[in-house]
């Protein structure tokens, strides 16, 4: 690389708005460093002439020994074009470029790759031990989410309130690619394709609405929240949810060559994608093959829908996200699709009128705990009215619901008794999820027992805790506990206890526990 674009290189990637342990670029070929899993950028000048979003192709080949991994770069206007790279191991990574502009062609450098050192930076979220997930480097993961449909492209104010609701509550948000329509005065849109006169111009794009969507990305990343992206959806005013066949396709690879290399990004092809009636089942089977073949770092991916539940046994559909409430059927949907399962979409905490959006805070934390105790996860969210007109935050806006903080503390109650994940056993009497042999978590639900014979195994000892999943409380049960254990227990719905491992029993004589039976 001539030293000339290499200067042009570096001024311009700076000029991103990206901080500096985000996107790195070499000043000097094999000068630049970037930590796992951060994200290097070629910022290159190039052709503005015609239509560049169209016209002009940009790829890149990056290799480390004897890896190659194969990008697309995209045009970010005003005559720059960028290729963005998040490597997923340590060491010295180089690259070449190609295009069908000789401009953009031909450009080679080199970064080092390093260990680490932003808190919080554990790689992309991947599917670990069949219905669970974890970190890219091993770092347990348990989402607990929320919905803030409009937080990558509402106003300032409204992102920053709904930002800090989300931090001290949970680790993952869904979010909209598309803009949907948003009340108030206050709120001016950009969109991500020029408009004039009510008129689409769906050849090219707006840079500017992307770049705010990075922005947006880059804080949610900072907080440690994981980005379900949704990119497509019903809910529009502007007709991007009945583009044709090119235009949609035009879309997904351009908004996958911007957002891939973003850590925090999983991808949820639509949201209620049966509404969307301009699609067919074959346009999302489509939608989901080029997610696989333009996205090289194999993020999330899921569809989530409002009737028919989409066929999640699919390949390339790496969990399954619901809008339902049946927890009862999760076990038949393990079976099924041998993925994870969250429930997206469980209703929401709120007063309005819809019947979807007026649950109380203890019914949105009793249906987070029937996901957990089924054996999958539960995304919270809430639909408030205000006198005042600030927005809601499924919207993206104020929290103001009675659950979140309840939620966050089953999310850590759930860190410090597992790793791996919960799973529950076949047809139990009480509901409960762990590990045999090793942890029990029951959850009696809308039952009030005020004592049970709890089957444990004969074979190891357990401590026992009682859980207030509303008052966020713990009491431990005296002694320790093995085979059938009678406890008394608090008399009160909605009331939680826990069994931990804490030594074998090497009594010998020990018969296999039974429930009491009380029916």
């Amino acid at each position: 690389m001539h030293r000339r674009d290499l200067l042009k290189l570096g001024a311009a990637t700076l000029a991103t708005g990206l901080t500096p342990a985000l996107a790195a670029t070499a000043t000097e070929p094999s000068s630049a460093s970037v930590e796992q899993w951060g994200l290097f950028e070629i910022t290159l000048p190039g052709p503005t002439t015609g239509n560049p979003y169209k016209e002009v192709v940009l790829t890149a080949t990056f290799t480390l020994e004897h890896r190659t991994v194969h990008v697309t770069g995209f045009y970010d206007g005003d005559g720059t074009y960028r290729i963005r790279f998040m490597p997923d191991a340590t060491g010295r990574w180089t690259y070449t470029t190609a295009s069908s502009s000789p401009q953009l062609a031909g450009k080679s450098g080199a970064f080092t790759c390093t260990t680490p050192t932003t808190p919080g930076n554990h790689g992309p979220v991947i599917v670990r031990h069949e219905y669970h997930f974890q970190y890219a480097d091993g770092t347990p993961y348990f989402p607990f989410g929320t919905t803030t449909y409009a937080y990558l492209f509402t106003s300032d104010d409204n992102a920053r309130l709904a930002l800090e609701g989300m931090k001290p509550h949970f680790n993952k948000t869904r979010a909209c690619v598309l803009p949907k329509p948003l009340g108030g005065d206050k709120e001016q849109q950009i969109l991500p394709f020029p408009r004039a006169n009510g008129v689409n111009d769906l050849t090219r794009f707006n840079p500017a609405y992307f770049q705010l969507l990075e922005k947006r990305l880059l804080a949610l990343q900072r907080a440690n929240i994981q980005a379900d992206v949704i990119l497509f959806h019903p809910y529009d005013a502007w007709g991007y949810k009945s583009m044709p066949d090119e235009a949609d396709d035009f879309y997904l690879r351009y908004a996958i060559a911007r957002l891939s290399a973003f850590r925090n990004v999983w991808w949820s092809i639509a949201n209620e994608y049966d509404l969307v009636k301009s699609k067919t089942m074959s346009d999302w089977d489509r939608f989901f093959r080029i997610t696989v073949a333009e996205d090289p770092y194999s993020h999330l991916r899921s569809i989530h829908h409002s009737g028919p539940i989409y066929d999640n046994s699919k390949p390339w559909v790496t969990h399954a996200s619901l809008q339902r409430y049946d927890f009862e059927n999760t076990a038949e949907r393990r079976l099924a699709w041998r993925k994870p399962i969250i429930y997206d979409e469980m209703q929401y905490e709120g007063d309005i009128d819809r019947r979807w959006g007026n649950l109380s805070g203890e019914e949105m934390l009793r249906r987070v705990w029937m996901a957990i105790v089924n054996g999958a996860y539960g995304s919270h969210g809430e639909v408030f009215f205000s006198a005042t007109g600030e927005a809601s935050s499924a919207d993206a806006g104020q929290l103001r619901g009675d659950s979140p903080a309840r939620i966050a503390f089953l999310h850590s109650l759930v860190e410090k008794l597992t790793t791996t994940g919960l799973n529950a056993p076949e047809s139990p009497y009480y509901l409960n999820a762990g590990t045999p042999g090793q942890l029990y978590l029951y959850y009696f639900d809308y039952h009030r027992p005020s004592r049970y014979d709890f089957p444990l195994p004969t074979t190891a000892n357990f401590r026992a805790t009682l859980i207030d999943p509303w008052n966020m409380t713990t009491t431990p049960v005296p002694g320790t506990h093995s085979g059938k254990s009678r406890i008394q227990l608090p008399n009160k719905p909605y009331q939680a206890i826990v069994f931990e491992k804490i030594s074998d029993n090497h009594n010998k004589n020990t018969e296999a526990a039974k429930p009491e039976v009380l029916d």
